[in-house]
């Protein structure tokens, strides 16, 4: 029997069996995660050099992309190392480190998710208390509230999971470092303690999902008394990509953890952690950008200042002035 002291790597899940499908899932990983940072990172940009979009949903949006990135530079290189190299093992030091930043990113993207759902609830049925409640201040204390009740969070479960004694191999039924596949090592009693943190992480979840879902009632009701059909198009079209964003990211991850064992497999299972940890991070900017007039402007301009500096700077007599520069 071997105990968390003396396994010094696990084995991960290998994407596919065969060299090629590794391969094919290398090149589907890394357009993903580009995707995912071209994307994320048009979004930061915009927010923070566009003073039109100094607001408080963009603020908190800027935070969600931050995330994202975060989520997928957790989980998608070593992923992509793995399937060209490969091999399915990863040290016991970096796989506590994946756990960690992995629970700091999600935790805090749910977090910014309801934050964001109580921007939407003031700004449509409390407008006239939405510079009083949601001021540049109590905006970078919220965000800096989630940010901090993640980084708790993802510290006492990573640091509970990996003092268990683990005697039942070191081989993980995931493609990346999670908690549950961890306890499943376990062969003590002494997990029930980490079980006891997921439950009260879980019902703290709970709280925020029927309060997301309390204040889209009282939203939608607000937006149907409204009067002009173009004023309650407004309204809808401010609050369907945080829905939107909110149903993928909880659907997907909940099914991850709170499916019935009789529907469990491991194909089944990589598929849905593929797309709550990779799929959802990347689709983020996409639905964000969609609906958001604002937002599309200040990418466009964005992108154009970029093409002009590319195109400026390609010339050859002009090529050094941008170097200086």
């Amino acid at each position: 029997m071997s105990n968390s002291s003396s396994i010094s790597q696990f084995l991960l899940l290998p994407l596919s069996d065969t060299q090629q499908l590794q391969l094919l899932h290398l090149w589907l990983f890394l357009g993903i995660s580009l995707a995912a940072l071209l994307g994320n990172g048009l979004i930061i940009s915009a927010v923070a050099c566009d003073h039109h979009l100094h607001t408080p949903m963009h603020f908190f949006l800027l935070n969600l992309s931050l995330t994202d990135l975060g989520c997928i530079c957790t989980t998608v290189p070593k992923a992509i190392h793995n399937s060209l190299w490969d091999t399915t093992t990863i040290s016991f030091m970096g796989c506590a480190a994946q756990v960690f930043f992995f629970l700091f990113f999600i935790v805090t993207e749910f977090s910014l998710l309801t934050i964001m759902c109580y921007d939407r609830y003031v700004a449509i049925c409390k407008p006239l208390h939405y510079g009083t409640l949601l001021g540049s201040r109590a905006c970078a204390h919220m965000a800096a509230a989630a940010w901090a009740t993640a980084f708790l969070t993802a510290l006492l479960h990573t640091a509970t999971t990996f003092s268990l004694p683990l005697c039942h191999g070191n081989a993980l039924g995931q493609f990346f470092c999670e908690i549950p596949q961890i306890l499943k090592l376990s062969c003590s009693h002494s997990y029930l303690r980490e079980i006891g943190l997921l439950l009260v992480t879980a019902c703290l979840g709970f709280g925020c999902f029927f309060y997301i879902v309390f204040s889209y009632v009282q939203i939608f009701r607000a937006v149907l008394r409204i009067p002009s059909e173009q004023g309650r198009h407004k309204a809808f079209s401010t609050c369907l990509p945080h829905l939107a964003v909110v149903s993928l990211f909880i659907t997907t991850g909940w099914f991850t953890y709170l499916k019935p064992l009789s529907v469990s497999s491991p194909t089944l299972d990589l598929v849905v952690s593929v797309l709550y940890s990779v799929v959802s991070p990347s689709l983020n900017p996409l639905i964000y950008s969609l609906r958001n007039q604002q937002l599309k402007e200040a990418l466009r301009e964005l992108m154009a200042g970029c093409i002009s500096v590319f195109l400026f700077c390609s010339r050859p007599h002009r090529a050094e002035l941008c170097l200086r520069s």
